[in-house]
């Protein structure tokens, strides 16, 4: 497609990463508004705010590559990702670990550790105390849950979430700025290192976990690879069901009547759904334009980055009308883009609303049907690239 005759997006100077970091929310709605394809100079690249735009990119890899070599996750992660990879490379990396996403494997295995896990969390929290949910439960709950996904239980929960930390750190460090990058290259080195200890334990007995499965394949894809699955799982993995947790805690806390309904008919699922929705875990998606194109009558040549930005797609108006940016339950069931669409669509989805809304969730009201925010501390929401509250303080009762 010839884009000579066609205007280039708008040019905003003014956005920064701290602003997009802090407060995103008020931005998006702007730009929905008035730019929904604008250049952010910042970030050297062409944000998409409208669900349109965001699921026509996803769905169509040929033309909106993963692969974009401006990105930091390579650096960061040290290996050419699934994450940055299309077609059939892409298909083959991902499916090396599919067995352990089956719904066999859900119901059948991990459904009973993670109830296990649950249980043994929920029974350790302090009741008639005020305690930060994100370290005392959140956190650890999905870490300790992950490690046993991926095949690696003996790493401590406290290095799970560090690592998780480093690396999705490095994948949104733009700025590439040395010192994160330096704190990556240590963490890799040290999963690489627990990876090959437990490897010869998974050949002598496998099992259905992530790290079991690929090195048991018939065909398996190269160690590099099976590592750096592992590394994206840890990245994502932790933080998406951590700060899903929180979110709908606090739009449930924040909204009396939605919590009350939630308890008394079990409406957990619809919960985790609208959480998911309002804050989305994974906020930003970066695309490669392959060939000269236009959104939105707007010239987009061969070589731009796009990012697809998934937090606004959920709230787009088109979609939710004038009240998308409220949490609430009760909202008519629409589709939300917070998990991905197209070929990259997030393989744990289905984990993670079994881990909140089958199990944590019902799980935590029973033992504490009271509970409540606690007054004296501000919930901060924080990030760009993922997003979540970095504190929840509640009051068990």
């Amino acid at each position: 497609m010839s884009v000579s005759t066609l205007s280039k997006p708008p040019q905003d100077d003014q956005i920064t990463i701290q602003n997009l970091t802090l407060d995103p929310y008020p931005i998006y709605q702007r730009l929905r508004r008035e730019a929904p394809v604008v250049q952010v100079t910042s970030l050297g690249r062409t944000l998409l705010t409208k669900a349109e735009d965001t699921k026509y990119v996803k769905d169509n890899p040929g033309l909106f590559s993963s692969n974009d070599p401006k990105t930091p996750m390579q650096r960061a992660f040290r290996a050419h990702t699934l994450m940055r990879k299309d077609g059939a490379e892409h298909a083959r990396e991902r499916e090396a670990m599919a067995p352990t996403f089956s719904g066999r494997n859900i119901k059948g295995c991990w459904e009973e550790i993670y109830t296990r896990i649950a249980e043994e969390f929920v029974a350790g929290l302090p009741r008639g105390q005020t305690v930060d949910l994100f370290p005392a439960l959140a956190g650890p709950y999905a870490a300790h849950c992950l490690k046993h996904l991926l095949g690696i239980p003996e790493a401590s929960d406290d290095d799970m979430q560090r690592w998780s930390q480093i690396l999705i750190d490095g994948a949104g460090n733009f700025g590439f700025a040395d010192e994160l990058f330096a704190d990556c290259d240590a963490a890799n080195d040290e999963m690489d290192a627990l990876f090959r200890a437990a490897i010869p334990r998974h050949l002598a007995d496998p099992n259905p976990s992530a790290l079991s499965v690929m090195v048991n394949a018939e065909d398996p894809i190269p160690e590099s690879q099976i590592f750096s699955n592992i590394k994206i799982a840890i990245g994502g993995g932790i933080n998406e069901p951590r700060d899903a947790l929180l979110t709908i805690l606090y739009g449930l806390f924040t909204n009396p009547d939605q919590l009350a309904e939630a308890k008394s008919k079990d409406l957990w699922g619809q919960a985790f759904e609208e959480g998911v929705r309002w804050v989305a875990p994974i906020q930003a998606s970066s695309r490669l334009v392959m060939e000269d194109t236009e959104i939105r009558g707007y010239a987009i040549p061969k070589g731009t980055t796009v990012m697809t930005i998934q937090a606004s797609a959920c709230r787009d108006e088109d979609i939710y009308g004038d009240d998308g940016e409220t949490f609430n339950i009760f909202r008519p069931r629409k589709p939300h883009q917070a998990f991905g669409n197209g070929p990259h669509f997030c393989q744990g989805t289905h984990i993670a609303r079994r881990m909140l809304a089958n199990i944590m969730l019902p799980m935590l009201f029973d033992r504490f049907p009271n509970m409540e925010l606690a007054k004296d501390e501000p919930v901060q929401f924080y990030g760009f690239g993922f997003r979540g509250p970095r504190n929840l303080p509640v009051t068990l009762n």
